[in-house]
């Protein structure tokens, strides 16, 4: 048996990359050689007979002997196909079931006396996947962690009076034996009504909403996988259900209200949530990584552990309405649902001189005064603001997985960097009707403020969020025929003079407008040199966060933010953000030691890729909030547009005025329902009878004379603008001093999966290269290189390379 448990380790290591020395303690993870030892003596025959199996079929795959061999990836009529194709993920879209056998009634009695494993013990992982089980009185939801060893099992009341949410959570761990004998225990006491009836197979619970009657569960069917950091796969939603939690025989719905419940239903249904909704099973994807890190390292400098639960950051989590009744019924809330962003998400690995760099963009997008263009302008009096957007530049070096560096230290690994900026519309009350046919409408000032309370709290919140100072490009237009965006921006400059008069003279708001749409029309201007002289200054000004312990390696924290916009925050803005992104980059290379300068030229390869990922960054924004893709890109901008690109820029252009007059309203009832800014109460106007959604996004009036009134001269917090530090070299301290790594962060088991077999076409971190998402330029005829196919670009490119014909990406 000894023999058995080192040989469990071989199948993890055949698929993983080589580590450094000091990383491979990992290997021998006490959880991982706890779990080989559980089970009965033919349990363990079993894994070592599948061990064998595992073998046999890298060899022989079509041999029959592989088909008894189980993986939580795919089921074994898919596995001959395995290395054919390169579109798929390690693990299926579809979450696979637990996989259920019959028991005699004598095993259920001689494991009446066993100790079962309690929540929250040492060795007990998160769980990944769930199935969904149902009978005719309750449902039995199934969750199982990364290497489907250990179960959980969660009960729902189906039975329960309508408006009322009954959840039983079981913390008693299981095993499979265990987990088997209950679920069959349940189907034999249900046989005469049906038995135990399996209802589908999930990711996670996004939570639970309630219309006008019982509860409904939203669960995740199918995912895919979209980046890695830091060991921690980030999976884009591409298929959600919606269970309602009751049974037709005790719905105490009234006759009446169905027309109205199913009105809701499909008023739901018109938020796609299968585009641009993603999650994270270990890694809070809500906050930026500077974030996560202090906050990780602050924890264990106190001897404290921290729980995903109740870190989240509200503003980006979209399902924080749903997960309200969850918080309420669960003790462990968030081993059960997921918390999801809504946005874009994009990863990439390029080589420069040799050494292999990986590039995340995540574009987080607030909850608050969220919808659609012409309905969401300006900001509301709580001083959240319209299209208010997020984006993360992470800039890491493949070298090692995790975030902790050799020794080990935890979350002090130096080979992370990230930079953040934030783009949102003019934080002041404004707004443009398009109730006519004007594919331009007037923009309206409704409120004029003269203390400008709304972009006081606005700027009081980026304080907050980034720190000090905020850099704010405005790139609305200065000189127009018929003023429209001019009226703005001498409103908005008053707004920033105002608010600077009692900022301390080293944390003042920086200002710079500049009419981009004007300059780029001309001949004699420059767009992207001004755009790039104005980048070197913000990043400058802010820094960049690059992780490590302070000792050993240097750290460094990013303190304030560029807050970027023109009139919409899509075309324009994002161009400046790509700039502005391009400069960090070449500051994050620099300081991972990959390059000795701090610019990176527009002809290299990896602003190529950088360029690629803004512009489907700026793409998926402009959808969300415009309705179609942008309409000015960076070749616009650039003056390197062809002609053929015009007539795309119509068709964009037409697709937008479509969506903006005809379809957004729709949209927007769904963001008030999804997003709780709409609930349904007995005797008030439902949904779609409302002429306006403005009280739902604003404070209730009524409440003013109760609210304390904001200071008009100290209108910022001071707490806000202290620099931000990371915590110096961190050691776990208490009972937490002996605990090992994966104690911490169980990165090991979820990354590289000991237990499966996969092939690299389907390992992320091989389908994200460069070469294969963005293939290089069409080559010459006479090179004999097929300009489609990514692993001729890669193969043409490495030989050249080798002959000293190319040289390295920089």
């Amino acid at each position: 048996m000894e023999d058995d448990s080192t040989n469990s380790e071989k199948p993890g290591r055949v698929r993983a990359p080589a580590e450094p020395a000091a990383h491979r303690f990992h290997s021998r993870n006490p959880s991982m050689q706890e779990a080989e030892g559980e089970g009965t003596i033919n349990e363990r025959d079993d894994a070592r007979h599948a061990k064998t199996a595992a073998t046999a079929s890298l060899a022989t795959p079509s041999l029959s002997s592989t088909q008894t061999f189980h993986t939580s990836s795919a089921p074994s009529s898919q596995r001959p196909g395995l290395l054919e194709s390169d579109s798929e993920d390690e693990e299926p879209a579809t979450a696979t079931c637990f996989k259920r056998s019959t028991s005699p009634a004598s095993v259920l009695q001689r494991n009446k006396g066993a100790e079962y494993q309690k929540v929250g013990e040492e060795g007990v992982c998160k769980m990944h996947r769930f199935s969904l089980y149902e009978t005719v009185s309750w449902f039995y939801l199934v969750g199982g962690d990364v290497l489907d060893q250990k179960f959980r099992i969660l009960k729902i009341d189906r039975t329960v009076d309508s408006g009322d949410l009954s959840v039983v959570e079981d913390e008693i761990v299981y095993t499979r034996k265990e987990m088997n004998q209950l679920l069959n225990a349940v189907d034999e006491g249900n046989k005469v009504s049906g038995g135990l009836k399996m209802k589908c197979s999930t990711w996670g619970i996004l939570g639970f909403i309630r219309f006008t009657a019982a509860y409904y569960m939203l669960v995740v069917t199918k995912r895919s996988q979209v980046a890695m950091i830091g060991g921690h796969y980030v999976y884009q939603i591409d298929g959600t259900e919606l269970v309602p939690l009751t049974t037709s025989s005790s719905s105490r719905a009234k006759a009446e209200r169905m027309p109205e419940e199913a009105r809701f239903v499909s008023t739901l249904s018109n938020l796609d949530l299968s585009r641009s909704f993603y999650f994270s099973h270990t890694y809070d994807i809500t906050r930026s990584l500077q974030l996560n890190m202090i906050q990780e390292r602050a924890a264990l400098g106190k001897g404290l552990l921290r729980k995903s639960q109740g870190y989240h950051d509200g503003m980006f989590v979209w399902n924080q309405h749903l997960l309200g009744p969850a918080s309420v019924a669960l003790q462990h809330t968030y081993d059960w649902c997921i918390p999801i962003i809504h946005g874009f998400v994009d990863q990439t690995n390029i080589s420069i001189h040799a050494r292999t760099v990986s590039i995340t963009v995540i574009a987080r997008r607030s909850r608050f005064f969220a919808g659609a263009r012409y309905l969401k302008r300006g900001a509301n009096d709580l001083g959240y603001v319209a299209n208010d957007v997020e984006t993360e530049q992470i800039v890491s070096e493949a070298l090692t997985t995790s975030f902790h560096a050799p020794g080990p230290r935890l979350y002090a690994n130096p080979n992370f960097t990230s930079y953040v900026q934030h783009r949102g519309s003019i934080p002041l009350h404004w707004t443009q009707d398009n109730s006519g046919v004007t594919p331009k409408p007037d923009i309206e000032l409704n409120l004029v403020d003269p203390f400008y309370s709304a972009a006081a709290l606005h700027f009081d919140n980026l304080f907050e969020r980034y720190g000090a100072p905020v850099y704010v490009l405005n790139l609305i237009k200065a000189r127009e025929r018929i003023p429209r965006e001019s009226i703005l921006l001498k409103e908005y400059t008053n707004a920033i003079t105002y608010l600077n008069q009692s900022l301390p003279e080293d944390k003042k708001i920086l200002y710079k407008a500049w009419d981009m749409s004007r300059a780029s029309k001309s001949r004699d201007q420059d767009v992207i040199g001004t755009l790039e002289t104005s980048a070197k200054d913000i990043v400058s000004r802010t820094g960049f966060f690059r992780n490590g312990d302070g000792v050993y390696w240097k750290s460094s924290a990013q303190n304030g933010v560029a807050r970027t916009n023109c009139i919409d925050c899509l075309d324009r803005t994002n161009a400046a953000q790509f700039i502005i992104g391009k400069c960090a980059l070449g500051r994050q290379l620099q300081a991972l030691g990959i390059t000795t300068n701090e610019t990176v030229e527009f002809d290299s390869d990896v602003v190529t890729v950088l360029s690629h990922m803004y512009h489907a960054h700026g793409d998926m924004i402009a959808i969300q909030y415009g309705g179609s893709h942008l309409v000015n890109t960076m070749a616009t901008y650039r003056k390197i547009n062809q002609w053929s690109s015009h007539s795309r820029d119509m068709v964009e252009s037409f697709k937008r005025y479509y969506n903006n007059s005809f379809l957004d309203r729709q949209r927007q009832e769904a963001y008030n329902l999804f997003l709780g800014n709409y609930t349904f109460v007995q005797g008030q106007p439902m949904l779609w009878d409302l002429a306006t959604d403005y009280y739902l996004h604003h404070a209730d009036p009524r409440a003013y004379s109760q609210r304390r009134r904001r200071d008009y001269i100290k209108w910022f917090d001071p707490c806000h603008l202290e620099e931000r530090k990371l915590p110096q070299e961190v050691h776990s301290t208490g009972p937490l001093a002996e605990k090992p790594l994966s104690f911490f962060d169980d990165y090991w088991l979820e990354y590289y999966r000991p237990t499966n077999i996969s092939a690299f076409p389907k390992i992320l971190s091989y389908k994200v290269n460069s070469l294969r998402k963005y293939p290089p330029p069409k080559e010459s005829p006479d090179s004999g290189v097929q300009p489609n196919d990514p692993q001729s670009d890669l193969r043409s490119r490495n030989d050249q390379r080798d002959n000293g014909q190319v040289k390295p990406d920089s």
